[in-house]
C-alpha cells in the first residue's frame, strides 16, 4: 500500500473519531446548559472528512436529529466522501 493511502486512512480515522466525539460532547453541553460547540465547527469537521463519525455521533447521541440540514447533509457528505475515497484510492 502506498504511503499517501496509509496517511489518508489515518487522517480519516482521526477526523471521524473527532466528529463522533464532538457530537457527543455538544449533546452533553446542551443537556447541562453549558456553552456549546458551534454548528459551524461541527460542519467543518464533517466536511473535512469526518462525515461518517459525525453522522454516527448524531444518530447514537441523538443530537441535531431535528435539524433538517444535519439530518440530510451528513448522509449526503458520507456518500460524497465515500465516492471520492473510491475514486482516489481504488
Amino acid at each position: 500500500m502506498e504511503t499517501w493511502v496509509i496517511a489518508l486512512n489515518l487522517y480519516l480515522i482521526v477526523i471521524n473519531i473527532a466528529g463522533f466525539i464532538l457530537m457527543g460532547r455538544d449533546k452533553e453541553k446542551a443537556r447541562r446548559g453549558e456553552y456549546r460547540i458551534s454548528e459551524r465547527t461541527l460542519w467543518q469537521v464533517a466536511i473535512l472528512g469526518g462525515s461518517v463519525g459525525s453522522y454516527f455521533g448524531m444518530r447514537i447521541h441523538r443530537h441535531k436529529t431535528k435539524h433538517v440540514a444535519f439530518r440530510l447533509g451528513f448522509p449526503l457528505l458520507v456518500i460524497l466522501h465515500g465516492g471520492l475515497y473510491i475514486w482516489f484510492v481504488l
